[in-house]
């Protein structure tokens, strides 16, 4: 029989209530109709993934019980243990090493630092560096002056040179280079006109002929040539390829269209159901597996809780409860009594002991030493004690002597 309850075809489609998400109830759409090759895989690959999956599920359910135990009994105690020694270990004596000799010995050699070279060195640009600077400084701007007045004087001198003396030489230099550089520009005229006449004649005109009836007629025939050369060529390769193209579709494209759509993807579109169907029934068996198992594991909780924890509880409760107030009630509170009087005894045994040794310290010293000297009290005319003022004992200044 079919392991999911299926709804009628009309219905509402069942929902695990374990399943059911919280808030109102969502109807779904009924699902499509399915073949009969669906149907028929179903129950069978079903069955069979039930039996191989529950002793999975339940050893899964096993290994993560004994994994909670372990790590709330085992594993987290340990880890605890480890982090509190490697504290105690590691960090612990680097921060008292910090805290307690690195940080003071900084703050030793700062402030020796502070005292051996800082206060020095400021002393030193303070009273003599200062100073110093300041007579350098009027110096420079002594020394300054001084050359700026002598820099004038060449000034005015060299002005006077360059005004009276090298300004007409340059006129006359320059006038000498324009006459020298209009005869030259006259006869690079002249030469220029003449090897431009030349060149036209010589060179140009002939090159222009020889492209004109030679090169170009030339040209146009070898451009025709390689054209027809090509459209030859094309014409070959399209023939060409137009063959391949055909053999390669009737050799292979066609064989190959035809296994896909006869063969491939008949097989593939049952291994999907099949595939599909294996895995609903992986995921279905993995819940009925967990129910199992949770009613498995609640059994052997029972039968353990019956046979194990209830008779120890009963043991406890019955037997240890009250043997163990027996054995408060009769022997450990007069016990602790009488180790309570005996620490008291002690304790007032020991401070009578030190009362002693201290007055026979206070009386050796006396008989060595003498009484120590009493200081004299200081008359400020202020009543003792909590005694109130009145106007006869002369404490305000209108009723002094």
């Amino acid at each position: 029989m079919d392991l999911e309850k299926r709804p009628r075809e009309g219905s509402e489609t069942w929902v695990d209530p374990r399943e059911r998400p919280a808030g109102p109830a969502v109807r779904r759409e009924p699902d499509a109709p399915e073949g009969c090759l669906a149907v028929a895989i179903r129950i069978p690959v079903r069955i069979v993934v039930l039996v191989l999956v529950v002793p999975v599920r339940m050893l899964w359910d096993a290994l993560v019980v004994a994994g909670r135990f372990l790590n709330d009994t085992l594993l987290r105690p340990l880890g605890r243990a480890l982090l509190w020694l490697g504290r105690a270990v590691f960090v612990w004596p680097f921060v008292g090493l910090w805290r307690y000799v690195v940080v003071p010995l900084g703050k030793a050699l700062g402030w020796l630092g502070h005292v051996l070279l800082v206060v020095p060195l400021v002393w030193l640009y303070r009273y003599v560096l200062t100073p110093v600077g300041h007579a350098i400084a009027w110096a420079a701007r002594g020394v300054g002056a001084g050359a700026g007045w002598i820099a004038r004087g060449v000034g005015a001198a060299l002005g006077w040179v360059y005004a009276w003396l090298l300004t007409p030489v340059g006129h006359a230099v320059m006038w000498v280079l324009k006459g020298i550089g209009a005869g030259l520009a006259a006869l690079g005229i002249g030469v220029w006109t003449a090897v431009a006449w030349l060149a036209r004649y010589l060179v140009v005109v002939p090159a222009l002929w020889l492209y004109t009836w030679v090169l170009a007629p030339l040209g146009r025939a070898v451009a025709w040539c390689c054209k027809g050369l090509v459209w030859l060529l094309s014409t070959i390769v399209t023939g060409i390829g137009t063959a391949l193209y055909w053999i390669a579709r009737i050799l292979f494209v066609l064989p190959a269209l035809a296994l896909w759509r006869w063969i491939l993807t008949p097989a593939g579109r049952v291994l999907a159901v099949v595939g599909r169907e294996v895995w609903d029934a992986l995921g279905h068996a993995w819940r009925v597996a967990g129910h199992i198992s949770l009613a498995l594991g609640r059994l052997l909780g029972t039968l353990l809780r019956w046979i194990f924890v209830e008779p120890v509880r009963w043991v406890y409760r019955s037997v240890l409860t009250p043997v163990g107030h027996v054995v408060r009630d009769a022997v450990l509170r007069p016990a602790a009594e009488a180790a309570r009087s005996v620490r008291r005894t002690t304790r007032q045994a020991l401070a009578a002991a030190r009362e002693s040794v201290r007055q026979a310290r206070a009386d050796f010293r006396r008989m060595l030493f003498g009484e120590p000297r009493q200081p004299q009290p200081v008359d400020r005319r202020e009543p003792s004690g909590r005694e109130p003022r009145t106007l006869g004992s002369s404490t305000t200044a209108l009723t002094k002597d």
